[in-house]
């Protein structure tokens, strides 16, 4: 599924952002534990270049405990990484961020000294919440909707860090398609370009082969359908979700899997693991060469056709 959102505000911060993150010292950025990958803005590792980087799975109360364990381990696997797992008590965690940027740089820590620290992250990963929690005061605005933040701010924090945060933002181009999906899914974009009955037959797709007990025990279901089409008819109609002509209403029920989803009525579900994260990074990267290759021969084509006019 092809989805693109990228407000004004948003490209307007992508280029504050490339022009200020050379002077910060640390880097946190706040990802889904649901989502970890399809989370990560690709802009934060083109341009840290050596910066060290605090990766917050957040939201991990809704996430696989499991799989969130086995992702903190692959992201610390890269250089200068640090993760953290936050659910909804992230305030006994506080001091965990703190200590982690003295951490990572320790010469800016002591008297007269200061931590340069900038807060990023897609729209409604919880990013404003933990900076209230952080600042010990409501200094961001907080709210379901994704991009809430429009501007950059500073605040100050103790133990000596400037935190400086960022609107949460997207990428104007999603090169993986299961990006959209996933990102809508877990509502990081607007659901005014939400298709719920093209997302919820991904979501079932998924969920038939990673958590099928799970969807067996919420749609009270013995047998589990080969199809993502199958178990979304099948669940619609116990759902009662059935037009005219006992047709089901595959957004109704798309919407309905996506809100239990997005709540974690349906249980604690992690939507990508770090083995999906290698494979689809692997054919990205044979898509794009064979764009570079295409667009090589089209300006070679060009060329030749030049030549020939002269």
């Amino acid at each position: 599924m092809s989805i693109q959102w990228f407000p004004g505000h948003m490209n307007k911060a992508r280029n504050e952002i490339k022009e200020i993150m050379p002077q910060m010292d640390v880097i946190i950025e706040v990802l889904d534990a649901r989502i970890p990958y399809s989370s990560e803005n690709p802009m934060v590792a083109k341009l840290r270049r050596d910066k060290p980087v605090i990766k917050i799975l957040n939201k991990a109360d809704l996430a696989d405990p499991e799989m969130t364990q086995a992702w903190m381990a692959y992201l610390e696997q890269e250089r200068g990484v640090k993760t953290l797992a936050l659910a909804d008590d992230k305030v006994s965690h506080v001091h965990k961020i703190t200590e982690l940027c003295q951490k990572l740089v320790p010469s800016k820590v002591g008297p007269g000294k200061q931590i340069k620290a900038m807060i990023m992250g897609i729209p409604n990963v919880g990013k404003s919440t933990l900076i209230n929690t952080l600042a010990g005061r409501v200094v961001a605005k907080t709210g379901n909707e994704p991009a809430v933040t429009k501007a950059q701010q500073r605040i100050k924090l103790d133990d000596g860090i400037m935190l400086y945060d960022t609107p949460g933002m997207l990428w104007p181009k999603l090169e993986n398609e299961h990006y959209g999906y996933r990102l809508a899914a877990t509502g990081a974009i607007r659901d005014t370009v939400v298709v719920y009955e093209d997302v919820g037959s991904y979501v079932s797709e998924y969920l038939l082969g990673a958590y099928p007990e799970l969807l067996k025990s919420r749609y009270k279901l013995d047998e589990l359908p080969q199809t993502d089409w199958e178990f979304m008819e099948m669940a619609g109609k116990l759902r009662g979700c059935v037009r005219s002509g006992n047709q089901v209403d595959f957004t109704k029920f798309g919407t309905i899997l996506i809100n239990e989803l997005r709540s974690g009525t349906l249980g604690r579900i992690t939507l990508e693991t770090p083995e999906m994260k290698e494979r689809e990074e692997a054919e990205l990267a044979i898509l794009r060469e064979k764009a570079e290759a295409a667009k090589a021969a089209k300006e070679d084509e060009r060329g030749k056709k030049r030549k020939r006019r002269r």
